[in-house]
């Protein structure tokens, strides 16, 4: 297949499009590198069946592709607090523009959603038929808002135009190729653990996280699109392992073999206190659920993050022994 990846030189975007080569389809990556960056997809240029293009997909786009995934948009508080009008339009316009697109070549699309569609949620874990507890003026609206009306805007495409299209949910998720200054649970520490500084809890602790490896991200995405009868349908995606936000804290200093203490801070508004999600519906329909350890994938990232840090200067070189 010809597949289009919006959002494609971002942190999951450029596992998704390696993932797609690798399965022998053709990649083009449409990207504004708003957020995302070249390097992410740097080991793909010498592919001759990736094609990078510079492009926002809030302005027309019309290439002829047979699959659509819908990635393009700031997914970090730094980043959507940095663009909020950016995040609003690519979230808005821009999945309509990739719905006509689909439409007009009959294309197969996945517009990737959020668990922040649930907000500061009063359900635990968080199902996929649970509207959402969502503070529509807060400082996370921007993002989390816009994400919602995506998902209504996509829905819409489906009952009326028959646009073969999905919507997966996708809860925390951490890897290689994140912004170092990402801002995020995972990278944050991990880049305060490396460099010995304190890691940065904000509120109490207590507040819990489920975090799942991008690659195990990247199949959820590929089973959601790919598998026949998901049309119209919505999946969470995520790891249901949960643990509080100081639990990993001092898991990745002891991964790390970090020195670093903690440093607590005023909670973050609208910062949401559990966060877990139910995964029962994809793991029925996709066959899906998350193959990589928590502790396994941490280290995997944290020696990504170790190489991408020195290759900065943003820390010494690890010793040998």
């Amino acid at each position: 297949m010809k597949v289009l990846v919006a959002g494609g030189a971002g942190f999951i975007g450029s596992h998704l499009c390696a993932r797609l080569l690798h399965e022998g389809h053709d990649v083009i990556c449409a990207d504004s590198l708003l957020t995302g960056a070249e390097r992410n997809i740097a080991p793909l240029l010498g592919n001759p069946r990736f094609k990078f293009l510079r492009h926002d997909v809030t302005e027309p786009l019309d290439i002829a592709v047979d699959a659509i995934f819908q990635l393009a948009s700031p997914a970090s508080p730094v980043g959507y607090w940095m663009y909020p009008f950016e995040t609003i339009r690519v979230n808005t316009e821009g999945t309509m523009r990739l719905l006509d697109l689909a439409k007009a070549h009959n294309a197969i699309l996945l517009t990737a959603s959020t668990s922040e569609a649930y907000g500061d949620p009063l359900e635990h874990p968080q199902v996929e038929t649970y509207y959402g507890n969502v503070n529509p003026i807060g400082v996370r609206a921007c993002y989390d808002e816009s994400k919602r009306l995506g998902e209504t805007i996509t829905m819409e495409y489906v009952r009326r135009m028959g646009v073969d299209a999905r919507i997966v949910r996708i809860f925390n998720t951490y890897g290689p190729n994140s912004q170092l200054d990402d801002g995020r649970m995972i990278p944050n520490f991990i880049t305060q653990a490396i460099t010995g500084k304190p890691l940065s809890i904000h509120g109490d602790g207590s507040q819990t996280r489920s975090i799942c490896y991008v690659d195990d991200l990247v199949d959820g995405l590929m089973r959601a699109l790919f598998t026949s009868g998901t049309t119209g349908e919505v999946y969470n995606l995520g790891n249901p392992e949960e643990h509080s936000v100081l639990e990993w804290a001092n898991i990745i200093i002891r991964l790390c073999d970090s020195s670093s203490d903690l440093l607590f801070e005023p909670k973050r508004e609208d910062d949401p206190e559990r966060r877990r999600p139910n995964i029962e519906k994809a793991r029925a329909a996709l066959g899906w659920e998350p193959r990589v350890a928590p502790e396994e994938g941490l280290r995997r990232t944290i020696a990504w993050f170790r190489v991408e840090m020195e290759r900065e200067g943003l820390c010494q070189p690890a010793r040998a022994g």
